[in-house]
């Protein structure tokens, strides 16, 4: 009974202090200085281990610390297809046509342009969470020792404390939204719903040691509009709300995701879709521009890629997003991977695994772009309209821009992506002459 007791009284010693030093200045929208105290001794460390690296390396070598994810392992040469095959053959078809498709060939087997967008990207020194790099394995005892340190640091403390307040964060949001969504219709309830979302997502980043720089506050999105957002991580949700309210669109899941969706759907209008619905693309389409038409709900968040990418890249934008109509508020999401990678590799790790990687690591600390708002002009498609946003968010934060859809991580290329590779080069072959 005793050894109960004293676990009850350090239980509630524990909630207590988290409480009073990090949920209500959370809630009230303050800061104590404790996260930016901390962000500062990491950045510190992190520092001082690059130089142990740096030291360690006996013969020091650039390409030691080089990305390959930014670099590329191969060379690639980026000659059109039509200049190329015009300059292998002259008049007639002949054999060494064919080196081109063999070399691209090639090129896409050692390293294509989408399979590495769904790998966590390779970061230049080690952060001392994954040895990113063989020449890391050891390099100082000293190193190894802050190293070991780290670990017990994170799953002893870090751990415990983003735990407890994501138990915090979560069951407030289903209690919270469930009590407001019991009251009538208005201004009221619309109000009360923003403070608890508010509210519970900063507690949710608080639990993910996240620091955030909102950049161009004046493009922020407005109601009866569009979000469209650059997707890397299911917590990309949560570092948008903690700036501002959105009505989520989605797919109803079962589980713990089932019970949040069904509390907050009473306090906020979000979209939420059966799994059958989903197919449905007239429908989805229907139930959105409904949404859009009222001015006075929440702008909807959308990710067009359909698909977390890794921080690196910006892939194709599905273009229902853009046939709604009404105003799209760009959003650029940038992950610093320095501190922890944010990116969900849902092919590699299931949701639990995610987030356990996720509240191991040091921190999760982003920049967030609004971008101006955009609409679609006149003899525009809604494809064009997508490219032109996805364009705009690549370009602020600093992402590949690829055609590529994102659909390609679970299932295989279409045939017409092939035939059209075939067709581009028959088309050749009359022009020259090769052929009639």
């Amino acid at each position: 009974e005793d050894v109960v007791w004293v676990a009850a009284r350090v239980g509630a010693a524990w909630v207590a202090l988290v409480l009073a030093l990090i949920v209500v200045p959370s809630a009230l929208g303050v800061s104590l200085g404790i996260s930016e105290a901390y962000m500062w001794f990491l950045v510190k460390t992190l520092e001082w281990a690059t130089i142990r690296i740096e030291k360690g390396v006996k013969k020091p070598q650039p390409e030691i610390l080089k990305s390959p994810a930014a670099n590329g392992i191969i060379e690639r040469d980026e000659t059109p297809m039509e200049k190329e095959i015009a300059r292998l053959h002259r008049v007639d078809f002949e054999f060494s046509d064919i080196f081109y498709f063999c070399r691209k060939g090639f090129e896409a087997i050692v390293e294509d342009e989408v399979t590495q967008r769904f790998s966590s990207e390779e970061l230049v020194s080690w952060n001392l969470l994954t040895r990113t790099n063989v020449n890391f394995h050891y390099i100082s005892l000293r190193l190894t020792v802050v190293w070991g340190i780290g670990v017990i640091v994170r799953y002893c403390f870090l751990l415990p404390l983003r735990f407890t307040l994501a138990a915090i964060g979560i069951t407030s949001m289903i209690v919270g939204t469930t009590m407001v969504g019991q009251l009538p219709n208005g201004s009221m309830k619309n109000y009360l719903s923003e403070v608890v979302h508010l509210t519970c997502s900063r507690i949710l980043v608080r639990a993910l040691s996240g620091t955030i720089h909102y950049h161009n506050k004046e493009n922020k999105p407005q109601k009866g509009g569009i979000c469209v957002a650059n997707h890397t991580s299911p917590i990309d949700a949560i570092i948008l709300t903690n700036d501002g309210c959105y009505a989520m669109v989605g797919q109803v899941h079962g589980g713990l995701m089932g019970v949040i969706q069904r509390a907050t759907v009473k306090a906020c209008p979000h979209v939420w879709f059966e799994r059958s619905e989903m197919k449905d693309r007239h429908l989805v389409t229907k139930r959105l521009r409904e949404h859009v038409a009222d001015k006075s709900k929440l702008p909807i968040l959308i990710f067009p890629e359909g698909t977390c990418i890794n921080n690196t890249s910006v892939m194709m934008f599905k273009k229902g997003s853009f046939e709604i109509g009404g105003t799209i508020y760009p959003v650029a999401i940038k992950y610093d991977p320095q501190f922890g990678d944010a990116f969900w590799n849902s092919s590699k790790y299931n949701i639990v695994s995610y987030l356990l990687r996720i509240m191991t690591s040091w921190a999760i600390v982003c920049n967030v772009w609004y971008l101006p708002p955009m609409v679609r002009k006149e003899g525009e498609d809604a494809v064009q309209f997508a490219n032109r946003v996805k364009s705009a968010i690549a370009r602020q934060g600093g992402l590949t821009e690829l055609p590529w859809d994102g659909g390609l991580k679970r299932a295989k290329v279409k045939d017409t992506f092939k035939e059209e590779q075939q067709k581009n080069y028959s088309k050749m072959l009359v022009r020259n002459g090769s052929i009639g």
